[in-house]
């Protein structure tokens, strides 16, 4: 999958993106589903594509599986600090299925030839069903800063991620507060925490979810994760478009949320700026 192969009966999905106004309306799914059904069309018609594959981390599993892409395994893609995994949709397959009785097997015609298929290829008994029951894995929990008695206290440490002491990191994996997303933001020791002047970055009046902790108005502090030198440091995050409402230095700001499920402000950063600000409050953690 890293390089493009002209002819290749293989067809490969580099990154599925939607706009933020039309996230969380199926409209991604659809956007895929639309694809695969024309590359199936294509290779009815004598295309030679054969199969449709990709690259995802593991919490997009479920979405890729909703447009009927298969779990392969991990991948040997390295990029980041997180492992990506392998997925892969037949495209002739479908067509051959199409062409047989459409009569469904029972659940037991399933099991025989599920264990038929592993005594034929040579894998071990039990195989089919130990995949299936890994697909059902849950997401990570995200716990709040509230729950832990010391606070912030409770979710440091002064050991960076390659063992070396210093200024105090994040513990934990930080991830998306919110209950049933809980996607991975940042990995354990990449931000420093800070102490610093509080930003204002709810409107006035705006209810936010319990999940989001509140902020003191500015000048009073607040508890931030300082990320930097870029956003490559990120596991997942969005961001807005520039506001009004200047940083420190005087630029814009652009406001930080989860890039899965949209939540957010968790932080800011001054446009064209190095350094990403997260809230304490504003993130789980994974402990």
């Amino acid at each position: 999958m890293s390089n493009h192969v002209p002819g290749s009966p293989t067809i490969c999905i580099h990154s599925v993106c939607v706009h933020t106004d039309y996230r969380h309306s199926q409209v991604g799914l659809n956007l895929v589903k639309e694809f695969v059904s024309r590359a199936e069309r294509a290779a009815r018609e004598g295309a030679s594509y054969e199969c449709i594959t990709l690259i995802a981390h593991e919490e997009l599993r479920g979405f890729y599986e909703k447009a009927g892409f298969e779990w392969i395994g991990l991948s040997s893609v390295v990029h980041g600090s997180r492992p990506w995994y392998e997925m892969r949709r037949e495209l002739r397959a479908r067509d051959l299925e199409n062409s047989e009785s459409t009569a469904t097997p029972s659940a037991s015609q399933l099991r025989s030839a599920h264990v038929l298929s592993e005594q034929q290829q040579g894998l071990p008994p039990g195989l089919w069903e130990a995949l299936q029951r890994s697909s059902t894995r849950s997401r990570p929990v995200a716990r709040l800063l509230t729950s832990f008695p010391n606070a912030v206290q409770d979710v440091v440490t002064d050991i960076d991620k390659d063992g070396a002491e210093g200024s105090l990191c994040n513990k934990y994996d930080l991830l998306c507060p919110r209950l049933g997303c809980g996607s991975i933001i940042l990995k354990s020791g990449v931000a420093t925490w800070v102490e610093r002047e509080s930003v204002q970055l709810d409107s006035a009046g705006e209810t936010l979810p319990d999940c989001l902790g509140a902020l003191p108005n500015p000048p009073a502090t607040a508890q931030w994760w300082l990320v930097k030198p870029n956003a490559m440091a990120f596991e997942n995050i969005g961001f807005s478009r520039a506001i009004q409402a200047t940083g420190p230095n005087g630029r814009k700001l652009k406001l930080l949320a989860c890039a899965e499920c949209d939540l957010g402000p968790l932080g800011w950063c001054e446009e064209g700026g190095s350094e990403f600000w997260l809230a304490c409050n504003r993130v789980g953690y994974r402990t």
